[in-house]
């Protein structure tokens, strides 16, 4: 196996104004070594990564980085700046660039090595030898840890579930030599505060690791013990039972889901992203320490502790301690919406096949558990349609229940399940929904605030906090709100089955709007669940807004795919090579396939994408379209109601998007670099 870098993958005079263009340079090096195949997939790939979280750290450093199917081997790439490059880190642009190329199934040896250089990032010794290096030999041996003692290897600290070690008390002890061998307890040290931290990022290989040596030596600074769980992609050990239980307080940085996150029940924690654990690792600290001195840690609780101190919900994880409530409510409706929208696409698509196949008398055939003949089709049309109908029966449920479950964390499932299922006993529908689950996660939330004797602690997640909070649920929902709420369901129904004429069409364009703006985002969340909710009990008015959102949400990323075709010298390399991609995502009802192109210049592609959606809604209600699925694209086209006049209200949208789009880039001119070089070419051409 070759070795993760030569002098041939480092350039020592970057010269790159953008981190594309960086990318772009480092790579070129690897596809002339053969470790990279595909040069535009590849740089796709990066771009992809790039769009979760900026890859740019403190301290000038840039670490692009993505697993690819272009990679034939991990691969490390090295250049440094003069003119610094902007990676989107808090304290400016970078001058050390480090691009990673891991191929899609990376062994754990060289994801290992990968994961020390991560470390070895949080050395200044380290990356001041970097930046001092005179030639590109020395800089790839000082990367492969060759020359790792002068570049302040000594500073590194043992794995991730090596035992930690203490520092905060040995200057004490030998400022005073008579006075160590006393037997007394009052002279002993004390008892070193504990710390247990898990770290990983969406692609394991960098963030991961550059956390968890931040934390480490942020730990070692300030007198505390600390060990860190690296869930990488390199696999991970799991942090040993004891460590977990003599710990005081728990630290997690992440962006992707943290692995038996129970383990930590009944801690502090501090919940942030990965970077945060990267940039921010002193405050961390200190804030569990803080947590902790509030809250049910140590060896001896206060009585009077809340016992609510586990771990905060997983939607709320990374929010800013001045987060308002109108933030934390659109995330916990939109956990809900999220854990929704399998159910929906499920049950939806089962049912209207089943009209397609048996027609719409299918709703009235016996169940199919009593009778089913083999050879008619509407036997089978029958069983698609009771499966969609018993999956879609779960909509109400499991929107309450993870509304709950953004709020409280699990103790939030069972009382948001049985909210959801008394909203659809009383017929209160979606919006009933919506309500239980914000009940069900209050109520959980005012039953861990309850002061509870010692013995009770244990039983509080799988008994008292079920019974207390599903009783409270149950209360409000079959008394108080449910047929209130029943009520207004019932006008919203009625007003959208008697909409018509400018109405509808009004109604059209701010659904396009609410579809186009954010991209997949809230509002795009809002508006699909305003249209799914009326799928519940359908008419015609319900079934025209379906239509209208779907035909809205299809726009954005089929007009980008449209613009990188017909003007590509007006896009960078990467966005010509997502637009491959986004006609896909766009034909398939997947509006995110336009991110990555509002992400890199919102100012001209959100407006765009909005004037088309709102273009295609208006035309889709005009037009009296309805539709009885709520997920599918263009696939689901011969169950739409007028399909030609659908499929001309959204080729509508998509011209006026993509003129739009075209329009305002132009203004800019095309996208300088040697990128662009064959795209203008085409274009010329």
């Amino acid at each position: 196996m070759s070795e993760l870098i030569t002098a041939a993958l480092v350039d020592l005079d970057l010269a790159a104004e953008t981190k594309e263009a960086a990318a772009r340079s480092l790579a070129e090096r690897m596809r002339e070594l053969g470790r990279v195949t595909d040069l535009d997939g590849f740089l796709a790939d990066v771009a992809a990564r790039e769009a979760q979280m900026p890859t740019g750290l403190d301290g000038g450093i840039g670490i692009p980085h993505c697993r690819s199917a272009h990679v034939t081997e991990p691969t490390l790439a090295f250049g440094r700046s003069a003119a610094r490059v902007d990676f989107g880190a808090p304290d400016g642009p970078a001058d050390l660039v480090f691009l990673i190329a891991a191929p899609a199934g990376a062994d754990s040896d060289h994801l290992t090595i990968l994961s020390g250089l991560a470390r070895r990032l949080m050395v200044p010794e380290f990356t001041e030898a970097l930046r001092s290096a005179g030639d590109a030999g020395r800089v790839a041996a000082l990367i492969r840890g060759d020359e790792a003692e002068e570049a302040g290897e000594e500073a590194e600290s043992e794995g991730p579930t090596a035992e930690p070690k203490t520092t905060s008390s040995a200057p004490e002890k030998s400022s005073s030599a008579p006075r160590t061998a006393s037997p007394e307890p009052e002279e002993a040290p004390p008892t070193p505060f504990h710390i247990v931290a898990v770290t990983s990022c969406p692609t394991g290989i960098a963030h991961t690791y550059m956390a968890a040596q931040a934390l480490e030596r942020a730990a070692r600074d300030a007198g505390v013990e600390l060990v860190v769980e690296t869930q990488g992609s390199a696999g991970f050990v799991a942090l040993d039972a004891e460590v977990i239980a003599r710990a005081d307080g728990v630290i997690l940085a992440h962006d992707v889901e943290v692995r038996d996150r129970a383990r930590f029940a009944g801690k502090p924690v501090v919940d942030v992203g990965v970077k945060a654990g990267v940039s921010r690792a002193a405050e961390l600290i200190a804030e569990v320490r803080a947590k902790a001195a509030r809250g049910t840690t140590g060896p001896a609780p206060e009585p009077s502790a809340s016992p609510q101190a586990s771990p905060p919900a997983p939607m709320d994880a990374g929010a800013e301690a001045g987060d308002g409530f109108a933030t934390r409510l659109r995330t916990w409706l939109m956990t809900g919406v999220s854990y929704m929208v399998p159910f929906v696409a499920a049950g939806g698509l089962l049912i209207a096949l089943a009209f397609a196949v048996g027609g719409y008398e299918v709703n009235k055939a016996p169940s199919v558990a009593g009778h089913f003949v083999w050879t008619e089709s509407a036997s089978w049309a029958a069983l698609l349609f009771q499966t969609g109908g018993a999956a879609f029966g779960f909509l109400v449920p499991v929107l309450a229940g993870y509304i709950a479950y953004g709020m409280a964390d699990r103790p939030g499932l069972v009382p948001g399940f049985v909210g959801g299922a008394i909203a659809l006993t009383v017929n209160a529908g979606f919006l009933g929904g919506l309500i239980a689950g914000l009940l069900a996660g209050g109520a959980v939330l005012a039953v861990q605030r309850l002061d509870v004797p010692p013995v009770l602690r244990g039983i509080m997640p799988v008994v008292v906090i079920p019974l207390l909070s599903s009783a409270v649920v149950g209360f409000l929902m079959f008394l108080v709100v449910g047929k209130p709420v029943a009520s207004l369901q019932k006008a919203l129904t009625d007003w959208l089955a008697g909409l018509s004429g400018a109405n509808a069409v009004v109604l059209g364009v701010l659904l396009g709007l609410m579809m186009c703006f954010d991209l997949g985002g809230p509002l795009n969340k809002c508006a699909y669940a305003f249209a799914v909710g009326g799928l519940a009990h359908p008419n015609d008015g319900s079934l025209k807004v379906m239509a209208a959102v779907m035909a809205a949400g299809m726009v954005p990323p089929l007009a980008l795919a449209l613009a990188t075709t017909v003007r590509g010298r007006l896009f960078t390399a990467a966005e010509r090579e997502n637009g491959k991609a986004a006609w896909v995502l766009g034909a398939s009802f997947i509006t995110e396939g336009a991110i990555p192109f509002a992400a890199a210049d919102p100012l001209r592609v959100i407006p765009s994408a909005m004037a088309g959606g709102a273009v295609t809604g208006a035309l889709s209600m005009a037009f009296g379209c309805t539709l009885r699925a709520p997920h599918g694209g263009v696939f689901v086209v011969p169950l739409i109601g007028a399909p030609f006049l659908y499929l001309v209200a959204i080729a509508a949208g998509v011209a006026v998007a993509t003129g739009s789009v075209v329009a305002l880039k132009s203004l800019r001119g095309p996208v300088s670099g040697p990128e662009t070089e064959a795209a203008g070419a085409r274009v010329a051409a």
